[in-house]
């Protein structure tokens, strides 16, 4: 299935005279909860119930947010790493700069090969609406 795309009219933020240029724009097509892909990974297993691969992802997402919490990159192997990121505002000096600079965090996830690879083979489709 293709990941499909909206067409946006954008400004340039730098020259707000200039013409506005049109840009493809991914487009969501549906989603997927944690429930739903326990249920899919159990029904590859004849020996894990949904429930059990539930639990453990559950768990899985409170032990990451621990670890993220104390400033960790959490790796988990060929499916990529975590990591808090962060910016700030800047001062004169470094000796002015505290943690009250901090104007935004977010929890940066970098992909791990075989994800990445997935990129090489995606098809794209307009959205139709």
């Amino acid at each position: 299935m293709p990941v499909k795309y909206n067409v946006v009219e954008r400004k340039n933020p730098l020259d707000i005279k200039a013409p506005s240029k049109f840009y493809a724009s991914a487009k969501a097509d549906g989603e997927i909860n944690l429930k739903a892909i326990a249920r899919e990974i159990s029904g590859g297993s004849t020996t894990v119930s949904d429930t059990d691969v539930l639990a453990v992802l559950n768990d899985l997402v409170k032990c990451m947010g621990r670890h993220l919490a104390n400033g960790e990159v959490v790796k988990l192997g060929d499916f990529g790493n975590f990591q808090v990121t962060i910016a700030s505002e800047g001062s004169e000096t470094a000796e002015k700069v505290t943690s009250a600079n901090i104007i935004k965090q977010k929890i940066t996830f970098r992909p791990g090969v075989d994800l990445r690879d997935i990129l090489k083979t995606l098809k794209f489709e307009k959205y139709g609406k």
